[in-house]
């Protein structure tokens, strides 16, 4: 009876503590969505309507200069949910390809599930995921497209990282297994083989999943989660993670052919449909007015999707030439190091605090999110969890006080810091590689460079003369047309030990030293640079 007693009085401090006028937290994270496909941000550069994007902005704030921690999704999607660098942690666990991905992190990772669910929120995942999983398999090897068990539950999933309920894919919506996973059950029969356009990656899908009805699914998730929430005490935290733009390019029947723009603008316009759903959602439950609302992309567009549904190489430049920009007015796409690829849309509603049709030039990353969230709970951080997230709350309450003045991003093959309107690129080139590189090929850069330095470096402290990096003002030169490397080497230098600093401390905020779970460098060049 006594210990009965202590759980309702530990419950009703709890409750006390963590009181229900705190606002539900809703963020809805769409899938290589450029800074340039969102009318409110491309303007004239952008032809495809996203009238729910562009009424977000006008209900809140727009961010102009919101930049993600890299230029392709699990690293960038990792920073997000930890608050913590992806290049700070260790490999992930061995998996298959594409969803059957191990884990990123390990269980004991402190997240976005967990600070909410610490925090007394009801917590809440709806989309891709993305982020590993580790599923039962028939032999107890490593988990594929051939020995998954899909009739046995998964083992660990979003339900292991503080999330109290999850409805979610795998992976992308180009990446098998095509079958959504309640909890850690398999949904459906998942005895099909199927492949979508763009790259036509053929693997197990459940019998009656379709590519055209995941966004609706996810929508309707996402409807149920805040219905099923919006009476109880506690507030909840809703995390959205839409498939879309990501090829394949699947619209709804409803929007083919209703953007002007091909098969890839009706895409966007249906994910741009999606946060009015969610939206709508609020407003049915009665929780609107107590609701913050927070839309991104996790990274630029990926420039082989166009108006053909095939994925091609560059395809997105005949877009280009009939007027919309996906990338917005930046160098660069996706897996690279340009703004193109790191600067995306967002936006905040936030009734009653957050000023509607108000504008932030004040330079964030997503990373921001979890010590930004954490304020408006009023949740203490741990001075080892989110090590590199700094809360932009001020901007949103529209006060005078600098949150952050430098950002950390990274391309798939090279870096970048971020100091004011100066972006340093540790590395020459577009930072990126592969089938889908942006010009100019990382590979073809460094071998430029070599050419112009004379010979191949020593090692890595050569690696700082000016013939290895890029300097770009952005505020003089946001297309980083004009490399100033060479004549403000001084900054150049400047910035690389600040840089230097962030990587070896283990953390960009105030506190004590961490360790990063792996050995740093803050070059990453090819390998035949040291080859003799």
């Amino acid at each position: 009876m006594k210990f009965k007693l202590l759980g309702f009085l530990i419950l009703a401090l709890n409750t006390l503590l963590f009181s229900s006028d705190r606002p539900n937290v809703v963020f809805i994270l769409a899938d290589d969505l450029g800074y340039g496909d969102v009318k409110a941000f491309g303007g004239k550069k952008s032809k495809v309507p996203t009238p729910h994007f562009d009424q977000l902005c006008r209900d809140g704030m727009k961010f102009t200069n919101a930049h993600v921690t890299n230029s392709v999704c699990v690293p960038s999607r990792t920073s997000i949910m930890t608050g913590r660098y992806a290049f700070r942690f260790a490999k992930g666990e061995q998996g298959g390809p594409w969803g059957f991905i191990g884990l990123q992190f390990p269980v004991s990772q402190h997240t976005l599930g967990t600070m909410f669910k610490s925090g007394g929120y009801n917590t809440g995942y709806v989309g891709k995921w993305h982020l590993g999983t580790r599923m039962t398999t028939k032999d107890g090897e490593v988990q594929g497209p051939d020995n998954t068990d899909f009739t046995k539950p998964i083992q660990i999933g979003p339900s292991d990282y503080g999330f109290d309920e999850c409805f979610f894919l795998p992976g992308s919506l180009d990446m098998f297994p095509y079958a959504y996973v309640r909890g850690k059950q398999w949904q459906g029969s998942v005895t099909a083989q199927k492949g979508w356009s763009a790259f036509n990656r053929v693997g197990p899908a459940a019998e009656d999943f379709l590519d055209t009805e995941v966004l609706s699914t996810f929508c309707d998730e996402a409807g149920q989660f805040i219905s099923s929430h919006a009476k109880r005490e506690k507030p909840f935290f809703l995390f959205v993670a839409l498939t879309a733009p990501h090829t394949p390019s699947s619209p709804e029947p409803e929007f083919e052919g209703k953007s002007g723009m091909g098969v890839y603008g009706d895409f966007v316009m249906n994910t741009d449909a999606c946060i009015g759903r969610v939206r709508e959602h609020l407003r049915k439950s009665g929780v609107e007015e107590n609701s913050i609302v927070m839309v991104s992309s996790d990274h630029g567009p990926g420039h082989y999707s166009g108006r053909q549904r095939k994925a091609i190489p560059h395809q997105m430049k005949e877009m280009e030439k009939e007027g919309h920009y996906s990338r917005g007015p930046w160098r660069g796409y996706k897996f690279s190091c340009y703004e193109g690829g790191l600067r995306v849309p967002f936006a905040a509603v936030w009734p009653g605090v957050v000023q509607p049709g108000s504008v932030s030039d004040s330079p964030i990353s997503l990373i921001d999110l979890k010590a930004t969230w954490a304020d408006i709970a009023d949740i203490e951080l741990s001075p080892e969890h989110a090590p590199d997230s700094i809360s932009f709350l001020p901007y949103l309450k529209n006060q005078e006080i600098l949150a952050r003045n430098h950002l950390v991003a990274q391309g798939t093959r090279a870096d970048a810091y971020y100091e004011g309107n100066w972006k340093l690129v540790l590395g020459p080139g577009s930072g990126s590689s592969g089938g889908h590189f942006t010009e100019p090929k990382s590979e073809d850069a460094w071998k430029e460079a070599l050419v112009e330095f004379g010979r191949k470096p020593k090692n890595h402290k050569e690696l700082e003369d000016p013939t290895f990096v890029q300097l770009y003002d952005l505020k003089a030169d946001p297309g980083e047309t004009k490399n100033l490397a060479k004549s403000h080497f001084d900054q150049v230098k400047k910035m690389i030990r600040a840089y230097a600093k962030i990587v070896d401390d283990g953390r960009t905020t105030p506190g004590p030293k961490l360790s990063n779970d792996r050995p740093l460098k803050i070059f990453r060049p090819p390998g035949f640079i040291w080859k003799k």
